[in-house]
């Protein structure tokens, strides 16, 4: 099955695909970052494939200078019993995805956390608000260079 979605994402989308990895029969698809979008929705609408729920949407720190984050798409197809992977690589510069809420609604509070945890923003998402800390906290917890303690003062705790 690997084989037969990777042919037709090649087919359909020679200029957005960077990289595919198959490991132990799980497929990993890096897509470009503006492109998530049609190849999502190519992998939901095609009636051989049909990727119809997304499991897990996720933000990763890699802490490099190019690509330094990553956003990964766990998706599943009922159909199939299929899993796959995509993957887009962010840079710090320019820390936009555009959702795919769009495609698969579950991903709604998927793409809200990872904004809030990273930092990475969704352009066109229907409510990108933060889950967990204040909407006025300017900084993203799970960055790497966030320090293990927290920042002194940054987040106005009650008194006691």
């Amino acid at each position: 099955m690997n084989d037969v979605i990777v042919q037709k994402l090649k087919e359909k989308f020679p200029e957005s695909i960077d990289a595919t990895n198959n490991f132990r029969g799980d497929l990993t698809v890096q897509v470009k970052k503006n492109d998530i979008v049609k190849v999502g929705e190519f992998l939901k609408n095609d009636p051989e494939l049909s990727f119809d729920l997304i499991v897990d949407l996720l933000g990763v720190d890699m802490y490099r200078p190019e690509g330094r984050f990553e956003v990964v798409y766990n998706i599943y197809s009922i159909k199939n019993s299929k899993y796959v992977r995509l993957k887009v690589l962010v840079d710090e510069d320019d820390c936009e995805v555009p959702t795919v809420t769009d495609i698969w609604p579950g991903a709604n509070w998927h793409e809200r956390e990872t904004f809030d945890m990273i930092g990475v923003k969704f352009t066109g998402h229907p409510d990108l608000r933060r889950m967990y800390m204040p909407e006025e906290y300017e900084y993203h917890p799970l960055r790497k260079d966030f320090p293990l303690m927290g920042i002194p003062d940054s987040i106005p705790l009650p008194r006691k």
